[in-house]
């Protein structure tokens, strides 16, 4: 079995745990990782298909990323921004840089701590862009854009809001994928369109080319700003720089987070120069937005990420995982794009005991909801980590009665 973390010596019973409840009792204590692979407390080897929620896309310890970050730590690690840095300055404009690829528009950075900040960044943005009377917000059901008050409140899901009740105004949410219901919420009062490219939490659902390229039609006819939340999906992970590539769109506003910096919080809203210009000075801030650190790090991946060329390599990786898990008994589907990718199992096998097996068995996945398991590894992983899990979860699966092995 393996080693839970609350039966750490250090952590070993509920009311003598120094961590908030919000994430329910720890399953591991991990003390080490390296590329795709973890180790626990008891030295037990795991491979690592979630890594950090999309976020370790270049492996644990990456070390071009693990030195870019020990020498910035031993330089500068923050100063106020009343003052610039080069590390945030080049990052910034690695940043736009890949956007103005994407978009075809010059825009401007707002870095920040997680993606959460990122969305809460691009709420006030299109509000300030809207003006007074036009600040309502509308995204679609099932999505997820953070837990801040603002941020939750335009995650399509609904029981995630009742326990903070009354949650911010100004946020409505329509069925994810249908145009004639967005349509139909686009009013005069409405600043902003937010929406994710590929839901993520909701279950790895890919918007369709056609759903976004109306919704930018849409954005255009009213004036209402579109944002795509790139939190889960940017810096390569789905086979393209940026998950809207695949529709051919470009968006106002594009938020980012997760994969930016390997494991260093770090995020950003990024925005067309001239909607970013509605920002004066007092309007938004953060203490650590920027710090050199956080950007040396950003610089880092992002180098890196190019080196490899991590879009080819994600498709790539990702064709091979699909190509394995198609057809075998108990999955009925695979959704998503390049290395974001949800495994859709039949009728009577649930999700959350295969992952609780699959973790039992030293494979790290999660159940995104009840029926789908989601596979984010890092997109360093090699070809034999890839035939080692398939044949983990085939026997997982089996286990649960799905198949035979």
């Amino acid at each position: 079995m393996s080693a839970h973390a609350f039966e750490h010596p250090a952590n070993n019973a509920a009311e003598r745990c120094p961590f908030m409840p919000v994430f329910g009792p720890p399953a591991l204590m991990i003390e080490r990782g390296l590329g795709t692979e973890l180790w626990d407390s008891t030295g037990k080897r795991y491979l690592d298909f979630l890594a950090g929620i999309a976020v370790v896309s270049l492996g644990h310890s990456n070390p071009v990323v693990a030195d870019a970050i020990a020498r910035q730590a031993a330089t500068l690690v923050h100063v106020s921004n009343f003052f610039a840095n080069p590390v945030a300055t080049e990052a910034a404009l690695k940043v736009n840089a890949l956007l103005e690829a994407a978009t075809g528009h010059q825009g401007q950075v707002f870095f920040t701590n997680s993606g959460a900040e990122s969305n809460e960044c691009a709420l006030k943005l299109a509000r300030k862009h809207g003006g007074r009377g036009r600040h309502t917000v509308v995204s679609a059901l099932g999505s997820f854009h953070g837990r801040t008050l603002a941020s939750l409140a335009a995650t399509g899901q609904p029981t995630k809001h009742e326990p903070f009740a009354p949650m911010p105004e100004g946020f409505r949410h329509v069925p994810w994928g249908d145009l004639d219901a967005m349509t139909a919420a686009v009013d005069g009062s409405v600043a902003a369109v937010l929406i994710e490219a590929i839901q993520g939490e909701g279950g790895i659902n890919p918007a369709p080319a056609a759903y976004l390229r109306g919704l930018r039609d849409l954005c255009d006819r009213t004036g209402a700003l579109l944002i795509v939340d790139e939190i889960q999906t940017g810096f390569a992970r789905t086979g393209e720089w940026f998950a809207f590539e695949h529709a051919g769109i470009s968006p106002d506003v594009v938020t980012l987070a997760k994969a930016m910096g390997n494991g260093m919080p770090v995020g950003a809203c990024w925005a067309r120069r001239d909607v970013a210009a509605v920002f004066e000075p007092g309007d938004h801030g953060s203490t650590y937005s920027g710090t050199a650190l956080a950007t040396a790090a950003v610089n880092a991946t992002i180098d890196e990420l190019r080196r490899i060329d991590a879009p080819a390599v994600a498709r790539r990786k990702g064709a091979r995982l699909v190509d394995a898990l198609t057809g075998i008994d108990g999955v009925v589907g695979v959704r998503g794009k390049g290395l974001m990718l949800g495994v859709a199992l039949a009728d009577g096998l649930d999700a959350r005991a295969i992952y609780a097996d699959l973790l039992d068995a030293g494979l790290i996945v999660n159940a995104v909801n009840a029926s789908t398991i989601r596979l984010v590894p890092p997109i360093t992983v090699t070809d034999e980590e890839i035939d080692e899990a398939v044949t983990m979860i085939v026997a997982a699966i089996a286990r649960a009665g799905g198949s035979a092995p």
